[in-house]
């Protein structure tokens, strides 16, 4: 199958799991929501969890529920020293420099955590877009919604000639459901969901090898 653009999650995709970035945010989360709505510290988590898989992120559920200012808690979220966690990756960026087709992210965090990311990974100029998720509200990933949304604004007129790239079981099972091909990132034992899995970008070719004229092809 050949394909025409490339969707790429930001988080614990670009980058390994095991980096601590996640924990990180998860940390801020925490002190933002007791700080802000006076919840108790051991009450937290559980909200978090509830939030996740009722709403799809904690942002929605705080927003629906709490009506916080999502560009307040989106900016103290994001405030960590993503140069502690990072560095020039030359092996991903030659990786995804093989692949002439449109290169876009699609991320349920915001447009400037996702910069500072590509930048601390040595990959500006890879990616022609950023969509965030400011610019798929009030949904994000893993509803369709969010997925129709970013479609408009990339410009995709048939999912069935994109791949969704993405470490979340739950954010391939939508994007598969609506016609992309789908592969996993972070394991080895795919999803039902996922058309293929790998451990990380660096054994992408292994999945989409690239063909004559640039042209990706899927399988």
């Amino acid at each position: 199958m050949s394909f025409e653009a490339l969707l790429f999650d930001l988080d614990d995709t670009l980058y390994p799991s095991t980096t601590g970035i996640w924990q990180a945010i998860g940390v801020r989360m925490d002190e933002f929501i007791v700080t802000n709505l006076g919840i108790d510290k051991q009450n937290v988590q559980q909200l978090r969890d509830n939030l996740w898989h009722e709403y799809g992120t904690t942002l929605r559920g705080l927003k629906i529920r709490y009506d916080i200012d999502e560009l307040e808690f989106l900016d103290y979220v994001h405030d960590i020293p993503i140069e502690n966690y990072l560095r020039n990756d030359e092996m991903l960026m030659r990786t995804l420099g093989l692949y002439d087709e449109r290169k876009v992210i699609f991320t349920n965090a915001n447009q400037g955590h996702a910069k500072r990311v590509i930048a601390a990974l040595g990959l500006d100029g890879t990616f022609e877009q950023i969509i965030d998720i400011l610019q798929i509200s009030p949904y994000c990933k893993p509803f369709p919604e969010a997925y129709a949304r970013a479609q408009e604004l990339a410009q995709i007129q048939n999912p069935g000639e994109c791949i969704v790239i993405d470490d979340a079981p739950r954010n391939l099972e939508t994007a598969h459901r609506l016609g992309y091909f789908t592969i996993q990132v972070g394991t080895e034992t795919r999803s039902p969901y996922a058309d293929a899995a790998i451990f990380s970008l660096y054994d992408l070719l292994d999945v989409l090898p690239v063909t004559r004229g640039g042209q990706g092809q899927a399988g």
